[in-house]
């Protein structure tokens, strides 16, 4: 019964939100590449972190999975394919399908281990010879969104678990020598409160992109979003139909992006460029370039362009590098500036 609830609880719409346009971007690149490593995304309570994120979950186009698979498994790819999948494709087997909704996984701050990554039935694997996985929130979330409230008050261990499974696309189980792996490519969304404390530099510099959000002070605007917020509340179904055309639209071109992705190019010049600033700015490790580079292709491809030019770099590069600045205590520049008047400076010197 609660199922049937819960599909039928409208979402409200993501073209519906105003305002927080570093976070909505953030969102929509990681959706267009998860490769890009997922988003930290830090602000004040309040702000609407946990809405957005559910809305671009619920804007996603469905993805076609392999029926009865625990893990989401795609048809044709390997890489999003179990290993029972693959053999089953290999010997040729006609597999059936179904469409289902982007997953969205909220993974709990109480979570253990055990629960995050799955377990093995050891009895059951000595004495019948069985391989029984019982799989937990890394499988769920199988080519779709993993959700992370309060990142900041989890476990180290467990936010490092993520972060390697998201970085890696697989999660490993092993106990007692018996060992069982499964595809899990999802883009990390993490959210917090930096009052409640920050994340480790480590764990910080894995997430791909960095969104900062604050309160809107500006009041005229916070008049908008708390009407928006009420006609939801008053009437969902109307005001989901109100937005239907922005949302469709948002949808074909997150789709449009994700095909165009491949084909978009990104000249030499300016990858020395941003190397240049990642160096400048001495941050720690090449994760900087890596994202930056993906994360600008993402972005010329959800404008539809074949090529990747300055003003792509200048919109997703703050998101990509402020988190893996190294903290100085006597700074008085916030670490978004820092980047900026280093992106302007580097930039302006080759015009």
């Amino acid at each position: 019964m609660n199922t049937t609830q819960d599909q039928a609880r409208p979402i409200f719409p993501f073209t519906a939100i105003v305002g927080q346009e570093e976070m909505k971007l953030a969102l929509i690149l990681n959706v267009i590449d998860p490769r890009i490593g997922g988003v930290m995304i830090m602000g004040d309570r309040g702000t609407g972190k946990s809405t957005t994120i559910r809305a671009i979950a619920d804007l996603l186009p469905e993805i076609e999975v392999v029926d009865d698979d625990l893990f989401n498994s795609h048809i044709s790819d390997y890489e999003l394919m179990s290993d029972n999948v693959k053999k089953e494709v290999e010997q040729g087997t006609q597999l059936s399908t179904k469409f289902i909704s982007v997953p969205m996984i909220d993974l709990p701050l109480g979570a253990t281990e055990d629960r995050v990554c799955g377990t093995i039935d050891i009895e059951k694997a000595l004495t019948e010879g069985i391989k029984t996985f019982e799989p937990g929130l890394l499988a769920k979330a199988n080519r779709g969104i993993l959700y992370v409230d309060e990142v900041n008050l989890l476990d180290d261990h467990l936010v490092d678990i993520l972060l390697d499974s998201a970085a890696s696309g697989w999660n490993t189980v092993e106990r007692e020598g018996i060992s069982v792996r499964h595809p899990s490519r999802f883009v990390l969304v993490g959210s917090g409160n930096p009052e409640e404390g920050e994340l480790r530099p480590q764990l910080l510099d894995r997430f791909g992109m960095h969104a900062e959000i604050r309160t809107v002070k500006e009041p005229a605007l916070r008049v908008q979003i708390v009407e928006q917020r009420s006609k939801f509340d008053n009437n969902p179904s109307e005001c989901l139909q109100e937005f239907r055309v922005q949302q469709e639209e948002l949808k074909n071109s997150i789709i449009a992006a994700q095909n165009k992705l491949s084909t978009v190019a990104i000249d030499y010049d300016l990858r020395v460029k941003i190397s240049e600033i990642c160096g400048t700015l001495d941050v720690d490790g090449l994760r900087g370039d890596i994202v930056t580079n993906r994360a600008a292709k993402a972005f010329a491809a959800y404008q539809n362009k074949e090529q990747v030019d300055v003003s792509d770099i200048k919109k997703v590069i703050v998101l990509c590098l402020r988190h893996r600045l190294r903290k100085d205590p006597l700074e008085t520049v916030d670490s978004g500036s820092k980047v900026k008047q280093v992106v302007d400076k580097i930039f302006s010197e080759d015009s």
